[in-house]
């Protein structure tokens, strides 16, 4: 196929594991309203285990106009106490970056989350080797003690990896409010990225400010970050992939916080204020049909390349770019398959395809409620089947195999005690049956593996996840199905 030679890069790790020269570790963290959430970010980092050598950079921030804007003026109060205590630490692996006092605030026009970054890349790139690597964080974000280690060695163990975008795990707060938020918000998320994973789209990432690793060396090859209110972190990764692979697994996750915030312009915060109020229209679940529109166009690229052909996807990139002729150009500089099968990609970028299934989303009039429901009964391929191919394309490790079988059997054997009481409830109550689409850590990458869990089992799950010490374990089973479970109690 002609999209595997696209993607097959070389992914095997070295063999060695020795690591002979360490890069530093440069942590980049924007912070504005900080306060209460930073000192947790502070301690987790101060409580990391690791052999690599790490400096952390942290840009205070806000408008210079706020000083004088009465409802803004909390903020710049809770920057000046922030800087204040950031500074009675004396640490010298802290550094500050003040874009808050007055004076040194930003302009009214130019500000946001994206400067912030900007600010913090730029300078850590003029202090950086280009095989030293930057983690992003927000301060808000907790992690073990191992996260600092983990990150390096895996940077190190795939060298062709431009970039990592983390696992993530947005903890519940026991404010039902909050938790019914981020829960849904996450289910937009994943199953997001689960249906671009199964058309083997290249840009299968989650853009999260506060979950991204970056090596130095492929920062300056974009010519930095580009500044933007927000956002920033999506058109970072998007440009990262153009250039080189964007790696999605690693052992120890990121715990961003959950909470209602208007910090940024649309991102976590802003979606939960939004969706918390009823409004969900900016984050709906995608119809997994879509999702198969696109792949209908990765498979006809090697037509493509000899000839013009029509599907709703193709059509809506000529639209796009306002070219009827947008591949004529790209056969001519591109002569070979796979150079014209990049260029492709180049084009039908992660942005394009959000583009397209909002718009076809919109005017197809797809209600979250079916596309959800579609999507479960896409997910829910044979197991033993699907965790046969998995394998085989050398996605899932034997223990993750064994672990999903494990879930499956628990399942199968918990509707088997319950006997026709469990029969009757399948079949008088659609909400106790869940399909829990579990994201298993591997050596590799994730995997998305599909089963089919009652109501009583996914709780059950849940609680081993929960309290498991196999950190593996705690995110076994995603968000996915624990928005289910709320959206069952709420029903």
């Amino acid at each position: 196929m002609v999209l595997r030679y696209f993607l097959s890069v070389k992914m095997k790790p070295k063999k060695s594991t020795a690591i002979s020269s360490r890069p530093t570790l440069f942590v980049a963290i924007p912070a504005m309203n900080e306060m209460e959430y930073l000192p947790a970010t502070i301690k987790a980092i101060e409580q990391q285990q690791t052999r690599y050598e790490f400096q952390v950079y942290i840009c205070v921030n806000q408008p210079d106009a706020w000083w004088e804007d009465e409802a803004k003026k909390d903020v710049c109060r809770n920057n000046q106490e922030t800087l204040h205590w950031l500074r009675t630490l004396q640490s010298p692996r802290i550094h500050l970056i003040d874009h808050s006092s007055q004076g040194r605030g930003w302009d009214n026009k130019n500000y946001g989350v994206g400067y912030a970054r900007k600010v913090l890349f730029d300078t850590i790139r003029q202090q950086a080797n280009p095989n030293d690597l930057i983690i992003s964080l927000d301060a808000d974000t907790v992690f073990d003690e191992k996260y600092f280690q983990s990150v390096g060695d895996t940077m190190h163990r795939y060298p062709n990896w431009v970039a990592l975008s983390l696992p993530y795990y947005h903890p519940l707060t026991g404010r039902e409010d909050v938790d019914r938020a981020i829960l849904r918000y996450e289910l937009y998320l994943r199953n997001y990225f689960i249906n671009l994973s199964l058309i083997s789209s290249p840009y299968t990432f989650t853009a999260i400010g506060s979950a991204i690793i970056l090596r130095v060396s492929a920062l300056n090859k974009i010519g930095g970050i580009t500044p933007v209110k927000s956002g920033e972190d999506f058109y970072l990764l998007q440009k990262l992939r153009k250039m080189g692979i964007v790696g999605n697994w690693n052992p120890v996750i990121v715990q961003p916080a959950s909470r209602f915030s208007s910090r940024v312009f649309f991102g976590t915060g802003p979606a939960m204020i939004k969706g918390n109020a009823g409004d969900w229209s900016s984050y709906p679940i995608y119809h997994c049909s879509l999702f198969q529109e696109i792949e209908d166009s990765y498979k006809l690229i090697e037509t493509l390349f000899t000839q013009n052909i029509k599907t709703p996807f193709l059509q809506f990139l000529e639209q796009q770019f306002k070219d009827s002729d947008l591949w004529g150009p790209l056969r001519k500089n591109y002569n070979t398959l796979p150079q014209f099968t990049k260029a492709f990609h180049q084009k039908a970028d992660g942005l394009r395809l959000l583009q397209y299934l909002k718009q076809e989303q919109s005017r197809r009039q797809l209600d979250d409620i079916d596309s959800l429901k579609a999507n479960w009964s896409f997910f829910q391929l044979p197991l033993p089947d699907f965790l046969s191919r998995a394998q085989a394309g050398g996605f899932l490790h034997q223990r993750a195999f064994n672990l999903a079988r494990h879930l499956v059997r628990l399942g199968k054997n918990s509707a088997t005690k319950r006997g026709t009481v469990a029969h009757s409830h399948q079949q008088n109550s659609s909400k106790k049956h869940l399909l829990a689409a579990i994201f298993i850590s591997d050596r590799m990458n994730f995997c998305t593996a599909k089963v089919l869990l009652t109501f009583e089992t996914a709780l059950l799950a849940f609680q081993i996840c929960r309290f498991s010490d196999n950190r593996k374990c705690r995110f076994l089973l995603t968000n996915c199905t624990l928005a289910l479970i709320f959206t069952s109690k709420k029903a």
